[in-house]
């Protein structure tokens, strides 16, 4: 089975997030991809943030868990550790490929969140809602059922 691991990213009230332009189509994702065989989420999370965004991260914990075209998913509530935003050196911030599309890392107002192509929409809505009320306590699990069980354990504060 594959499975996705992200980031949520705030600061001074805008989302991290990366822009996508594919197959002629415009939308925004949340830093993250593909768990690695012998990575646990948490650590391709990490990995992932460095390799978009050219940021070392501290994940404070899991926010949210889905299913979504096919792949879990698992989104981490994220803090910056080191880094300069815009610098990340992953293959897919480097090609050119028509094929893969473009890569570039944004920073969005929460605000427009949910108005932009936000992909997965829901965690979009979750995010434009719950910095304001407060992140809820129990990670969130959309489509009612619980992922399988995976390598990893959503402890906080993992760094590369």
């Amino acid at each position: 089975m594959s499975y996705r691991a992200g980031i949520i990213l705030l600061q001074e009230g805008k989302v991290a997030l990366i822009e996508r332009q594919r197959a002629g189509r415009h939308y925004f994702t949340f830093p993250g991809g593909h768990v690695e065989d012998g990575e646990t989420p948490e650590q391709a999370a990490v990995r992932e943030a460095r390799e978009e965004l050219g940021l070392q991260v501290s994940l404070k914990r899991l926010l949210a868990q889905f299913r979504w075209q096919g792949k879990w998913q698992y989104y981490y509530l994220a803090a910056t550790s080191a880094g300069t935003f815009g610098s990340g050196s992953g293959e897919e911030m480097q090609s050119a490929l028509p094929e893969r599309g473009t890569y570039v890392p944004v920073w969005m107002p929460i605000s427009e969140i949910v108005v932009q192509p936000v992909k997965p929409p829901e965690l979009a809505e979750m995010v434009a809602r719950f910095p304001n009320e407060g992140w809820p306590r129990e990670t969130i699990v959309f489509n009612g059922q619980p992922p399988p069980q995976v390598k990893g354990d959503g402890v906080s504060n993992i760094q590369s």
